[in-house]
């Protein structure tokens, strides 16, 4: 089932780690460095929801005897785990960290357009 190329969701995820510092260089550049530090965490917040996607998909792979109604579930599941894992990171960098927000929901929303990279790449998934 699984031929070795990646998926969307791990061309994601690379895009994302190679955006991480970029995000916090430019931002440090242009607004300082703790905009640059909010940015930076922005896209690490994007990069562990979408880690989490990655992991349940490899998971899925490495089980093809799961019938759809359990890999049905699982998609459930997953879209709760990311969701809970972004609204707790985000309140842990806003309110723990005290991070700017503009800064880094810019940061997040600038790593979600790896999602339009991917969309662009290879169509053998």
């Amino acid at each position: 089932m699984f031929t070795g190329s990646p998926t969307a969701a791990r061309r994601v995820v690379r895009a994302q780690a190679l955006l991480a510092p970029a995000a916090a260089l430019i931002g440090g550049a242009l607004a300082g460095v703790g905009a640059g530090l909010a940015a930076l965490y922005g896209v690490l917040v994007a990069l562990a929801v979408n880690a989490v996607l990655v992991w349940r998909e490899r998971q899925s792979m490495d089980h093809p005897e799961w019938d759809q109604h359990r890999l049905f579930k699982l998609f459930i599941r997953v879209g709760i785990e990311r969701l809970a894992l972004l609204v707790g990171l985000l309140a842990v960098g806003l309110g723990v960290l005290g991070l700017a927000a503009l800064p880094l929901l810019s940061g997040l929303l600038i790593a979600q357009f790896a999602w339009l990279a991917a969309a662009s790449g290879q169509k053998n998934n």
